[in-house]
């Protein structure tokens, strides 16, 4: 029987340090879970919140301090181990096996037996049960290669479920997340914490914190900064305890074109039975929003737009009619997509930032052998203009922040030279100082001419960065919005098709 009490921790990460070859990352940093309690860890990328989570859960472990399991100091030999003794991280990349079933990932290495037979009447009714709590319509059966990525987060919440962690440690969980499977990840929490079990939560949307925390420890360049009980701090304050300055320019001025020119003119799209005859232009030194519920077929119109998938309709760029069948073709026609899969389908996780950046443009390093001074060159100038922060240039990109990954992504994009971006998710996984970076670089581009279509999940940066947005709903363009028009309710009565209709 355990001798934690509520008054006591759990788990304990006391005067921890972790090195990695010369640099020091965590700098004696402390952290104490208790039992029902949600304890938020914030900071930007980089600020050491993943290091600490993973040395507490196994994965690494401290090279100087001390990591205590009820009270007692414990050094566990692997991840496994520490599962086995109740505590489980939820990790911000999937650690799923992408050619099993959703079932089989479930109780993948914990399968559950009859005699010497697999029980599989009883991991199925398990499976579902835990589906079902999580009100997610994932069918057990389905490859997880072939399931969208919030339903691969929700299976990984299914599976750290299905283990009755004493601690459960939650690496951004909503980053992926719907706004209603966020709330029912936030029910199931409410639930774990009835139960007990100790929490540790980490999530750059702040909003998030204030409201299901009940302790909010910050770090900052791998120390702890500031550490509060529940209400003590307001999202500002977090912000700026994040970030050590203000944030009151969390957005850049908004600057509209001097002339409306038409540089891309889209008519009666349709992607397969996805997206229905959408219709929409954009204009020069443009950052036009797309906004709606997941679901409503933003990604998948720009997708078909850039020849990724199957489209049919008529586009025109710069007044001239255009085919796009692939990558290629829109590529030749100036326009780019960047992907809001950056670790999935926009970078090479294990190469160097030099072999990524230069990867959509390889025709301005050397026809016949690749020009590596040239790519050096190319990389400097990245690093400099987009402040794209490694220990070294040749560290993978796996080994990068989000927030630097994202950052890498925009300037391999940019290398390219699109007069048309498309950016889908700019900000998803980000902290709140690399956003404000990125919000500002949006801009610029848009100054100097580039023309932005940006899809986000996120209110705020719709309303805070768009000059105008358009609304889908179900594969249908709603509306299309400017001026004072630009605000939560006109662009939520859109998004549920309650436009025209008298509200309550």
């Amino acid at each position: 029987m355990s001798a934690t009490t509520a008054h006591s921790p759990v788990l304990e990460a006391r005067d921890v340090s972790r090195s990695f070859g010369p640099v020091e990352v965590l700098h004696g940093v402390e952290l104490a879970l208790y039992p029902g309690e949600v304890h938020a860890l914030i900071g930007e990328n980089g600020a050491g919140k993943s290091t600490l989570m993973k040395i507490m859960a196994g994965y690494l472990e401290p090279t100087k301090g001390q990591i205590l399991l009820d009270g007692q100091p414990v050094s566990f030999s692997s991840s496994e181990e520490a599962e086995n003794r109740g505590v489980i991280l939820i990790h911000q990349e999937f650690n799923l096996a992408e050619q099993l079933t959703v079932e089989e990932n479930i109780f993948l290495g914990r399968e559950l037996r009859r005699g010497f037979f697999l029980d599989k009447r009883a991991m199925r009714a398990e499976a579902l049960r835990l589906l079902r709590e999580l009100e997610t319509r994932v069918d057990p059966d389905a490859r997880v290669s072939d399931i969208s990525v919030s339903d691969k987060q929700m299976v990984e919440i299914a599976k750290a479920l299905s283990r009755n962690a004493r601690v459960l440690i939650m690496d951004e969980p909503t980053a992926v997340l719907t706004t209603r499977e966020a709330e029912v990840l936030f029910r199931q929490i409410e639930k774990l914490k009835a139960r007990g079990t100790a929490i540790l939560y980490t999530s750059h949307k702040l909003d998030e914190v204030a409201r299901i925390a009940d302790r909010i420890t910050v770090f900052r360049d791998g120390s702890r900064v500031a550490i509060a009980k529940a209400g003590e701090m307001t999202e500002d304050q977090m912000a700026q305890a994040m970030v050590g300055r203000a944030l009151s320019n969390l957005f850049p001025p908004k600057v509209l074109p001097q002339k409306r020119e038409t540089v891309l003119s889209v008519s009666n799209f349709s992607v397969g039975t996805i997206v229905q005859n959408a219709s929409f232009d954009l204009y020069r030194g443009e950052i036009l929003g797309f906004a709606g519920l997941v679901g409503a077929g933003r990604t998948e119109l720009m997708e078909g737009l850039i020849g990724v998938r199957p489209g049919a309709g008529h586009i025109e760029i710069n007044g001239k009619p255009v085919r796009i069948s692939s990558v290629g073709d829109a590529r030749k026609a100036g326009l780019v997509y960047l992907t809001e899969d950056r670790k999935g389908r926009g970078l090479l996780l294990t190469k160097s930032m030099r072999e990524n950046l230069t990867l959509l443009a390889l025709n301005r390093f050397g026809r016949f052998a690749i020009d590596a001074r040239a790519e050096d060159e190319a990389l400097a100038k990245a690093i400099q203009e987009f402040d794209i922060r490694a220990a070294n240039r040749a560290v993978p990109v796996g080994n990068l922040s989000g927030g630097n990954q994202q950052k890498l992504l925009l300037a391999k994009t940019m290398l390219a030279e699109p007069d048309i971006i498309i950016i889908d998710e700019p900000t998803r996984g980000i902290d709140i100082g690399t956003k404000q970076q990125i919000y500002h670089f949006i801009q610029k581009l848009a100054a100097s001419g580039k023309s932005i279509i940006m899809i986000s999940s996120e209110m705020t940066e719709i309303i805070g960065l768009s000059h105008r947005v358009v609304v889908m709903r179900s594969g249908r363009i709603t509306g299309v919005l400017s001026g004072d028009d630009i605000n939560e309710d006109v662009i939520v009565r859109h998004a549920m098709g309650l436009e025209g209709k008298v509200a309550a």
